[in-house]
């Protein structure tokens, strides 16, 4: 826990030393003031009022000391929780910037924000608001042990005795209740994003509204963070009551041993030695019992806290991809993979199964396979999201973990299938590919990826403001967009991921004739399954189950008949369907809707154009 803090402190750790050192130190204080009243009471039992002012003075003095010492733990519990929110946050997003791209699930990437949110006010309110009655309520009790052994050996023997086993009883409870916790926080961060899912897709899930989905997945991780929040209550109710009624028998053996004490002394007089230190050991007991029931209090606080500090852990836990000390700068715009082999955990299957091809500067591939298949996760590998689990990537000739990041970067450019708009204008969306560029620059890339024409269309053109991910554009616009953003970086080497997919044929169209504008200028390594784009590659390289089964040319691979001719020959063959462009007559319409009622589809694909000549045509253009 304390270690988590230091991390999220990093150089403002001292004042949470100091805070600690304030607090231990407030309950010794404590502890040491409240047994000046052993004395003070011993001496006025037997009569001795005079020889009590000094400890009575003693008593005053220290509480006085002890109301100015808490006031100072406070201010300084404070300063810890401001460091926390002022620079915690920004810890932990320096140490998130470094982690590689591949850790943003979806499932880390809820985790992150409602950390973010939630979980670092929570941790910023331990200090000021737990810690230190906590502190206090262990410090305290071992200064009241000190005590009761000093009065009454058997006492403090039984005292001693019971710190551990509340701490046992204490965790047992808090493990009861944690895995609750857990779920109640996963199921929470689910229907965060859920929520945010809801808001930001109201134009789809309003379409199909009619059957009542547009709000069945929202209210379905409601549901389920309800019913965890009950578990959570319930087992928390559980745990409390049994850390309670721990230190209620540990009470109750003091006071059966302290009571058995004062039953061997009733033969004696009240100021007998015996009988006052049995009844100033009955106060004591009752102040070792006070702190461990605040204590026992603030364990579901502490539980509950303990979660969203090991949750900011776990995030901490993310390790950046080493940086190697001596980086190599790349000789061309070249891709290479050698033997490679991936997967994406130690105990997951293997998605790339010894890969190995080899891109040369200025040319165009085209990554084909069955979906999962490992395309994405190939190009992933290139920008080094990972690190292969055995084989290398080269880039430029030099492997990517002799690079840089800095050099990496900038050998690549990305267009992925879901591109992200920021909240701003057109431009400011297209500068972030490269924010030195000027405003000509701008207006090259725009049109170089058919944006000039979406701009005319615009009353405010490049400054028209796009809305929060894209949401005034359509799915082509904000696909141009992103295109043009990876234009403008400049990069050597173009990495595409379906940019043309849900796309319609007139984006589609536009998207590539850019691709097609950028042959031999840069190294493009695209995924896609439109033949248009597919026949202007140089080479292409089919993936099946990880592995690379097929590379070559269109011409070489249409004349090997493996995958690649099986994929042409599907795409041939649904091209093929087609409705027939010859005039009809009514009565020829009025037969041929007759005869195809009860036709077969061989039947029906003869009365349309020949198959043959749509074939013919597309294999020309692959």
């Amino acid at each position: 826990m304390l270690k988590t803090f230091m991390q999220l402190l990093d150089k403002d750790v001292a004042i949470l030393r100091r805070y600690l050192w304030l607090a231990v130190s407030y309950g010794l204080l404590c502890g040491l003031t409240i047994t000046t009243l052993a004395p003070a009471l011993g001496l006025l039992l037997a009569g001795d009022a005079a020889g009590a002012m000094p400890w009575l003075a003693a008593l005053l003095t220290g509480t006085a000391i002890c109301w100015a010492w808490r006031r100072q733990v406070e201010r300084v519990g404070i300063r810890v929780g401001v460091a926390v929110l002022q620079g915690g946050r920004h810890r932990l997003g320096e140490h998130v910037a470094r982690l590689p791209v591949g850790w943003f699930t979806a499932q880390n990437t809820a985790r992150l924000g409602h950390i973010v949110t939630q979980g670092m006010m929570s941790v910023a309110q331990l200090p000021a608001h737990v810690f230190t009655p906590v502190i206090c309520g262990v410090v305290t009790p071992l200064v009241m042990v000190a005590a009761l052994f000093a009065l009454h050996w058997p006492l403090g023997l039984i005292a001693l005795a019971a710190l551990p086993l509340l701490a046992g009883v204490f965790l047992l409870t808090g493990r009861i209740a944690r895995r609750a916790d857990e779920t109640y926080h996963a199921h929470f961060a689910d229907a965060s994003q859920r929520m945010v899912e809801f808001a930001q897709a109201q134009s789809v899930l309003r379409a199909f509204n009619g059957e009542g989905g547009g709000t069945r997945f929202l209210e379905q991780a409601v549901e389920r963070q309800r019913q965890s929040a009950a578990r959570l209550i319930w087992q928390s109710a559980l745990a409390a009551v049994c850390n309670v009624w721990a230190v209620q028998a540990v009470f109750a053996a003091l006071l059966i041993a302290a009571t058995l004490w004062m039953n061997q002394n009733l033969g004696g007089t009240l100021a007998g030695a015996e009988m006052i230190g049995a009844i100033v050991a009955l106060l004591l007991v009752g102040r070792f019992i006070d702190p461990l029931l605040e204590v026992a209090g603030y364990a579901e606080v502490l539980r509950g806290a303990r979660g969203q500090l090991e949750a900011i852990e776990e995030i901490y836990a993310g390790q950046a991809l080493p940086e190697t000390a001596a980086p190599q700068a790349p000789r061309d715009a070249s891709v290479e993979l050698r033997d490679v082999h991936f997967r994406y955990a130690p105990d997951a299957p293997q998605v790339l199964c010894g890969a190995s091809l080899h891109i040369a500067p200025g040319s165009m591939t085209a990554l084909i396979g069955a979906s999962g298949s490992g395309k994405t996760t190939l190009v992933r590998l290139i920008a080094r999201f990972f690190d292969v689990s055995q084989g290398s990537v080269l880039v430029g000739g030099v492997d990517v973990r002799q690079m840089s990041h800095a050099q990496l970067a900038g050998q690549l450019s990305q267009i992925f299938q879901d591109n992200y708009l920021f909240a701003g204008s057109i431009a400011d969306n297209i500068r972030v590919g490269k924010p030195d560029a000027s405003d000509d620059e701008i207006m090259a890339a725009a049109r170089q990826a058919g944006v000039a024409e979406i701009i005319e269309r615009l009353p405010q053109g490049m400054a028209t403001l796009v809305g929060e991910g894209g949401a005034r554009l359509s799915g082509g616009e904000r696909q141009r967009i992103a295109i043009a953003r990876a234009l403008v970086k400049d990069a050597p080497i173009l990495l595409v991921d379906e940019a043309t997919a849900a796309l319609d044929a007139e984006n589609q169209a536009a998207i590539a004739d850019t691709l097609a504008r950028l042959r031999g200028q840069r190294t493009l390594i695209v995924i896609a399954h439109q033949l248009s784009t597919v026949a202007m590659a140089d080479q292409i390289v089919v993936l099946d189950e990880g592995r690379v089964v097929e590379q070559g040319t269109p011409a070489q691979l249409r004349a090997s008949q493996g995958l690649y001719a099986q994929f042409l020959a599907q795409r041939q063959a649904a091209k093929g369907w087609r409705i027939a462009a010859a005039p009809v007559t009514a009565v020829a319409a009025s037969a041929a809707k007759t005869a195809m009622a009860a036709a077969t589809p061989v039947a029906m694909a003869a009365t349309e154009a020949p198959a043959t000549t749509a074939a013919a045509t597309d294999e020309a253009n692959c």
